[in-house]
């Protein structure tokens, strides 16, 4: 067959361009443009093969061969097919297992079916040895690229080096078309700092309503407790600060669970030893006063439908679709794309009002569909079920966002 194809080791590929361009081969280091990444050496591989493209076939490794965002708008991109190895930790670094066996595999399938003419391989792996000699064996023209190497020299095998029937170098300049390193400010260890997207959720202000209900509650209660002779004795330590603002005005999620929980200490109602300590989360009711209701959940949120059962297959099939186009992938905007269409496929309108009292609080049922919604793009594939803390902050502040945003352009109802 007159086509060529290509194989790509993406973290060759990735690896080398951190490593020219940012100076270490870290891909954290760096930002793709994979749909000018992919025409580029599309077009690249037709002018030096002088053959139509077949496929570029993407090898890449991630935790538990779950899709990352980066492979989701990859894999339907037109004569792109992505193939995931698993990515292991191990003494602290991170290796991709598989990937190479997968591209000797497809190498020799693709040689053996004469399914091209030309091979374009881009990786730098001595194991791939023996499936390009076997190609070459087969009749089949194999072109190996290289990334430019940051100090001058190969960063290929040298075996395979001799073998390829062709060599190029991607420069610097072409490289540049479609990476570029992050701006880290002249530093080249920079320190942690908070996430960019994190900071702006903290700097937005908290729905009004939310606010005005926890401080009608705790004022209630406490005029309750005065009422009846219930205050708390003298003898109880001052020490017990009301909640404050976070230093940038905006109460965190455990400054509003204390305010509500000095609400409940003020009530004539007994409370469990363990509300006193409770930390809020951004999650469902765990970690506060156990009350009546169908698993544990209270009787007020246990009338809350969820998206699975709002959404008719035909919506289902049309979500995933939107899932793998036009949904990136950032935490706060999968939780923004949840909260819309729960919101969009709710039959009553009180169902979303009674959720809005219950900011930030997200009902169990609810929260853990939102969560494994999330799963979906790999942004909770961690090793050893480490769930990173800014991602769960991030996808549950963006549900809030677009929950706050409806509920604030929703017209008030007549006669209000």
């Amino acid at each position: 067959m007159d086509r060529c194809v290509v194989l790509v080791d993406a973290g060759y590929l990735l690896g080398a361009a951190a490593s020219l361009l940012a100076g270490e081969p870290a891909r954290s280091r760096i930002t793709v443009d994979h749909a000018a990444l992919i025409q580029g050496l599309r077009l690249r591989a037709e002018a030096d093969t002088e053959q139509p493209l077949l496929r570029i076939y993407w090898f890449d490794g991630a935790p538990d061969r779950v899709p990352q965002p980066e492979h989701r708008r990859l894999r339907v991109m037109p004569r792109v097919t992505v193939r995931l190895g698993a990515l292991t930790r191990s003494d602290g670094r991170w290796a991709q297992k598989g990937v190479d066996a997968a591209m000797h595999a497809e190498l020799t399938e693709l040689a053996r079916n004469r399914a091209c003419s030309d091979v374009v391989l881009v990786t730098g792996d001595g194991d791939l040895l023996p499936g390009l000699m076997s190609a070459k064996e087969h009749g089949v023209a194999v072109h190996l690229w290289a990334v430019q190497a940051a100090d001058g020299d190969y960063n290929q095998s040298e075996d395979l080096v001799a073998e390829a029937d062709e060599r190029r170098v991607l420069d610097r300049a072409w490289i540049t078309q479609a990476v570029r390193a992050k701006d880290t400010g002249g530093v080249c260890a920079p320190p942690p700092v908070p996430r960019p997207e994190i900071a702006a959720i903290l700097s937005a202000p908290l729905p009004e309503a939310a606010l005005a209900a926890s401080a009608e509650r705790a004022s209630e209660a406490q005029a309750a407790a005065a009422r009846n002779g219930t205050a708390e004795p003298a003898a109880r330590p001052a020490a017990q600060p009301q909640p404050t603002p976070n230093h940038k005005g905006v109460p965190t999620p455990k400054d509003l669970a204390a305010l509500r929980t000095a609400g409940d200490r003020a009530a004539p109602a007994p409370v469990p030893q363990s509300a006193g300590n409770a930390t809020l989360r951004w999650s469902s009711d765990k970690g506060w006063v156990e009350r009546g209701g169908p698993l544990g959940e209270p009787t007020e949120t246990a009338s809350l439908p969820t998206l699975a059962q709002l959404t008719s297959a035909e919506q289902r099939w049309a979500d995933r679709e939107e899932d793998i186009t036009t949904v990136g992938g950032d935490p706060f905007e999968v939780g923004q794309v949840f909260a819309r269409r729960w919101m969009e496929r709710l039959p009553e309108t009180a169902h979303l009002q009674k959720l809005s009292t219950m900011y930030p609080r997200i009902p169990h049922r609810i929260d853990g569909e939102l969560l494994r919604y999330a799963a979906r793009f790999g942004l909770l594939a961690h090793k050893d079920d480490q769930i990173d803390e800014h991602d769960r902050y991030a996808i549950r502040a963006g549900f809030w966002r677009e929950i706050d945003v409806t509920t604030a352009a929703e017209p008030a109802p007549a006669g209000e």
